[in-house]
C-alpha cells in the first residue's frame, strides 16, 4: 500500500513485473487451464446427473411417430415430384421442346 504522502502527491509504487523467463509465465497458464478443465468436468458430472433414460414404452412411441412421419413426407414429396414432372412435361411438349 502506498503511504498518505505518496497518495497526495499522486505517486504509486511501481508494479513488480515478472521477467521474460519467469516460471509463473509458463506454469500460471497451465494451472489456470487445469482449473478450467476440472471445473468443466464438475459441470459435466452435474449435468449428467440430470439425464433421464427414457423407458421402453417412450422409445417405442417416439420411434413409431418418426417412422410414420418419414413415410408421410416421402409420400408428399413423391406426389409433388409427379405434379412437377407432369407440368414440366406438358409445358415442354406444348412449346415443342420434346422430341418424340
Amino acid at each position: 500500500m502506498a503511504t498518505k504522502a505518496a497518495l497526495v502527491n499522486g505517486e504509486e509504487r511501481p508494479v513488480k513485473r515478472q521477467g521474460p523467463n519467469s516460471p509463473m509465465k509458463y506454469f500460471g497458464g497451465v494451472v489456470g487451464m487445469w482449473n478450467e478443465f476440472t471445473r468443466f468436468l464438475i459441470d459435466v458430472r452435474a449435468e449428467m446427473r440430470k439425464v433421464v433414460t427414457p423407458s421402453r414404452k417412450e422409445v417405442e412411441s417416439t420411434t413409431t411417430v418418426v417412422i410414420i412421419a418419414v413415410f408421410l413426407f416421402g409420400l408428399f414429396f413423391f406426389v409433388v415430384d409427379r405434379i412437377f414432372d407432369f407440368g414440366l412435361h406438358t409445358l415442354l411438349s406444348k412449346l415443342g421442346g420434346l422430341q418424340q
